[in-house]
């Protein structure tokens, strides 16, 4: 089953590391690690494969200051999520 996932930053330099399950959660994980970003919207797209339907697909990023984790919405075909 192909999951595939829109997510918008309030800034550049993110990047993705991969995805991972925490129980039945697909979490996808993205990192901002540098000092300086551009301060605009960000969009990514992420496409991946799984076996089964998740029943939360969440979005962790890192930072230098910690960690943020936040929701994805399933729209249609494809998850959508928007960095707070």
């Amino acid at each position: 089953m192909k999951i595939v996932l829109e997510v918008t930053f309030r800034m550049g330099g993110v990047s993705y590391r991969g995805h991972r399950w925490d129980k039945k959660a697909l979490i996808f994980e993205f990192e901002r690690m540098g000092d300086a970003f551009i301060q605009v919207l960000s969009k990514r797209d992420v496409e991946v494969e799984v076996e089964e339907k998740p029943k939360k697909v969440l979005v962790e990023l890192d930072t230098k200051k910690g960690k943020l984790v936040f929701n994805a919405i399933k729209e249609g075909e494809f998850y959508t999520a928007i960095e707070p």
